[in-house]
């Protein structure tokens, strides 16, 4: 048999990964749905990130993002302020009531990382991240020498 290529395992890898976090996000009763759970994580990693920039990040179309960033502002979860260097663009950014909620997003997501990385011991699991930042660097540093 044939061993599928590694493009083909990374994305397909990250699917599945996807879709296991968005089942634990539901499993979880957060209250939210899986793309605004995912919204509150990413918005955490990537604090003061303009709103164009947190879709490209979150590989969801803008008017996706809208929607949910709509609906946590609703919720007192993020705020949107406009970028002091454009005004036209806006910075989403978590509130303080977003804290407890974001723990149990945490929580969540822990949980369905251990079971995809079950059966990886400690040195496994930091050479599988040490190899995915590079091939992360690696694939940024060429997007960039062809722009």
């Amino acid at each position: 048999m044939n061993e599928p290529p590694l493009g083909f395992l990374l994305v397909d890898t990250a699917r599945l990964y996807r879709a296991r976090i968005d089942r634990a996000f539901e499993q979880a009763g957060l209250g939210l749905t899986a793309g605004e759970a995912r919204t509150l994580a990413h918005v955490n990693i990537n604090p003061g990130l303009r709103q164009t920039a947190l879709a490209v990040r979150m590989n969801v179309e803008p008017m996706t993002l809208v929607g949910f960033l709509d609906r946590l502002e609703a919720q007192g979860l993020v705020q949107r302020e406009p970028d002091p260097t454009d005004r036209r663009a806006k910075i989403v950014r978590l509130t303080e009531t977003a804290a407890p909620l974001l723990e149990r997003v945490t929580a969540a997501a822990a949980h369905a990382r251990e079971e995809a990385l079950a059966g990886l011991n400690d040195h496994d699991r930091d050479a599988f991240r040490s190899a995915l930042d590079l091939i992360r660097g690696n694939l940024c540093q060429t997007i960039r020498d062809d722009k």
